[in-house]
C-alpha cells in the first residue's frame, strides 16, 4: 500500500502530470475531508477515469459525497459511483 506522495508519483510515472494546483486541490481535499490515504487514492483514479482528466471541483464533490455516506474503502466507494450512475458498471 503507497503513501498518497508514492501515489501521486506512480500516476506521473504513468504520465498523468498534475499541475500546482492540482495538487493543491488534492491536499485540500484530503484536509477538508479528513478522509484517509484510501479514499483519497480512490477519489483521484475515478475522477480521471469519470471525467479523463483532474477536474478539482469534481474531486473534492467525490471526497465530500465519500464521507457524508460514511464510506471506508476503495470497493465501498466504487459501488458508490456506480450506483450514483456516475460510474458506469464494468
Amino acid at each position: 500500500m503507497s503513501t498518497l506522495e508514492e501515489y501521486l508519483l506512480i500516476l506521473r510515472s504513468k504520465g498523468f502530470h498534475f499541475g500546482e494546483d492540482a495538487i493543491g486541490f488534492i491536499y485540500f481535499g484530503k484536509q477538508y475531508t479528513e478522509a484517509s490515504d484510501v479514499l483519497i487514492k480512490t477519489a483521484i483514479e475515478l475522477t480521471l477515469k469519470i471525467q479523463k482528466e483532474f477536474d478539482g471541483s469534481f474531486y473534492i464533490s467525490l471526497l465530500e459525497s465519500f464521507t457524508a455516506n460514511g464510506i471506508k474503502d476503495r470497493s465501498e466507494a466504487i459501488a458508490y459511483v456506480q450506483d450514483k450512475q456516475i460510474l458506469p458498471t464494468t
